[in-house]
């Protein structure tokens, strides 16, 4: 694959960037993050998957999921939406949480933006996170966030390379 992901980590500013440009219109790029009936076939890191339990994508709302593992074991995910501007970015607080959306305390929780970007040969796509504190940044990496997210991006470049969106 030509486009790789790239993950930037900054310890001192508490940020995770990831960065990655998709060879597909925007729209598209935009409805694979939006939408749960793509987001369920791209989210969660191979041998995982993403299991979504609800999602209303406006802001207010929230997508509420699980990472479901090969022996169907479940760790949940909320994600807030907190602003959004139309095929350009949306603001998130993404969480740990229980089944029922109420987070999880003892896990780090991050603030942040996605972007979209138009260029001539695709769509790029900047995921900045941004961290409470140095420690909570430095879980999230310990957990395989870098290889966890790349391997996401690579199932979201498979989808749009066959047309599955």
């Amino acid at each position: 694959m030509a486009n790789k992901t790239k993950v930037e980590k900054d310890l001192k500013k508490k940020s995770v960037l990831v960065s990655r440009e998709f060879k597909a219109p925007l729209s598209k790029v935009w409805r694979a993050y939006t939408e749960s009936k793509f987001l369920d076939q791209w989210w969660g890191p191979s041998p995982w998957r993403a299991e979504t339990k609800t999602i209303d994508f406006k802001s207010g709302g929230y997508w509420l999921y699980a990472m479901v593992g090969p022996e169907n074991e479940k760790h949940w995910g909320r994600m807030n939406y907190i602003a959004i501007d139309l095929h350009k970015s949306f603001a998130i607080e993404d969480a740990f949480c229980d089944e029922n959306g109420n987070q999880n305390a003892g896990l780090p929780v991050s603030k942040g933006q996605i972007v979209f970007t138009e260029k001539s040969s695709g769509a790029l796509v900047e995921f900045k996170m941004i961290y409470n504190t140095e420690e909570d940044i430095k879980k999230i990496i310990e957990m395989g966030f870098e290889q966890g997210i790349t391997i996401c991006m690579d199932q979201l470049e498979k989808l749009l390379e066959e047309n599955k969106i």
